[in-house]
């Protein structure tokens, strides 16, 4: 009951901060026009593929937003802090067929998907974004997916000023390099991943005739996705890590473990657990060896957001092992932020110094420490814990 109460208190702060972002924009949000920054962002929706809806994120506010944006810019920061962040763009949209990747409207949008700073926008909309200021009190949070801003359909769009981000700009023009080959060269560039998933989502990478929009969504987890299944492929050759090593980081109320494992080939599973409105706990998981994931993870884009922070510390160490990382969710996670918090909190996880095992047993046993399920439980759904089971002593599993 006092994790329910903890829960419901969140939600309530996050409507208040829902309120002062109204309150505080309110002249703006209730005009046709808006002229201000962009992060920059964009949106391309997937319901009605393969007609969906593209438009960019703007806020009322000119200058520096990038943090309103930038994922990577978010470890340490509470989710009533993300939360605002996201309610404070404004998205404005139009309809299109996702193979419509040369008129104007998307070409303005790509000119803003290009830029490396916060660009100067202006957008008319069709209808105002808030109709009406004093119906604010009455709106309430979506809890089933991440939060949004003001959203209205667009008349126009225009970017007024901007700043080309060479690097995006060289794939952009090489119309005879491959998405993926653009992707990868987009990252070893230093390209933050945040930013290559909005190119690839607005159709700026591939071959000319290839080109197409990608929901977001979807763009997400085909650029995790596609990265660390290339890095798998570069580390298989590195010599393997000796001990078994273990760290954990916490953060918006996820808990993760990681556990590294000496291996001579690449293995993976992600354990995710959460606390259902009814108290109890549920668990979802999937694994892979060598030969990769054969099919969609049962736990979606976690999966490939996890594999790809702890794959790419390998590569940075030169060194291959297995991975097997818990994440917990509890109750105060209210509303979904999106995979982009399972990639950095990996990442932060495996930043911190590890505490290193010789046996699988005792590694497991540290990393299931700090969560709500015991070893047990966590091992009985765990397909890799019944191979490294082998290794151990029985009585480590009591």
């Amino acid at each position: 009951m006092a994790l329910l109460s903890a829960s419901a208190a969140i939600r309530k702060k996050l409507e208040e901060n829902w309120i002062q972002i109204l309150k505080a924009n309110s002249a703006k949000f209730s005009l046709d026009t808006i002229d201000g920054s962009s992060p920059p962002s964009i949106f391309v929706g997937r319901y009605g593929y393969p007609k969906v809806r593209l438009g960019p994120l703007i806020s009322p506010l000119h200058g520096d937003i990038t943090i309103l944006d930038r994922t990577e810019l978010w470890p340490g920061k509470s989710l009533e802090e993300i939360a605002g962040y996201r309610l404070s763009l404004v998205l404005g949209s139009k309809n299109v067929n996702i193979h419509e990747t040369s008129n104007r409207y998307i070409e303005n949008v790509q000119e803003l998907s290009m830029s490396e700073k916060p660009a100067e926008t202006e957008a008319t909309f069709e209808k105002k974004p808030i109709a009406d200021v004093k119906m604010q009190k009455e709106f309430r949070l979506n809890y089933e997916g991440p939060p949004f801003g003001p959203t209205a359909p667009l008349r126009s769009f225009k970017v007024a000023s901007y700043s080309v981000d060479k690097r995006i700009e060289s794939v952009y023009y090489d119309t005879d390099l491959r998405a993926i080959e653009s992707i990868m060269k987009l990252y070893r560039l230093g390209v933050e991943v945040s930013i290559i998933q909005r190119v690839l989502s607005i159709g700026m990478l591939g071959t000319k005739k290839k080109r197409k929009l990608v929901p977001t969504r979807w763009s997400i987890s085909a650029t995790d996705d596609i990265i660390s299944g290339t890095l798998v492929k570069e580390i298989k050759m590195n010599p393997s890590i000796d001990l078994f090593e273990v760290t954990r980081y916490s953060h918006l109320d996820n808990h993760y473990s990681v556990i590294l494992i000496p291996h001579d080939e690449w293995i993976f599973e992600m354990i995710e657990s959460w606390f259902t409105n009814q108290g109890q706990v549920a668990i979802g998981s999937d694994n892979e060896d060598a030969r990769g994931l054969n099919h969609n993870p049962s736990i979606a884009g976690a999966y490939f957001a996890a594999r790809l922070a702890v794959v790419e510390h390998l590569a940075r160490r030169r060194k291959k092992a297995g991975a097997i990382v818990l994440r917990e969710i509890h109750l105060n996670y209210v509303i979904p932020l999106g995979v982009w918090q399972i990639r950095e909190g990996v990442r932060e996880a495996l930043k911190k110094p590890p505490q290193k095992f010789e046996d699988f047993g005792s590694a497991m046993s540290y990393a299931c420490f700090c969560m709500s399920l015991s070893k047990n439980e966590l091992a009985q759904k765990s397909n890799l814990c019944k191979i490294f089971k082998s290794q151990t002593k029985i009585s480590d599993f009591a």
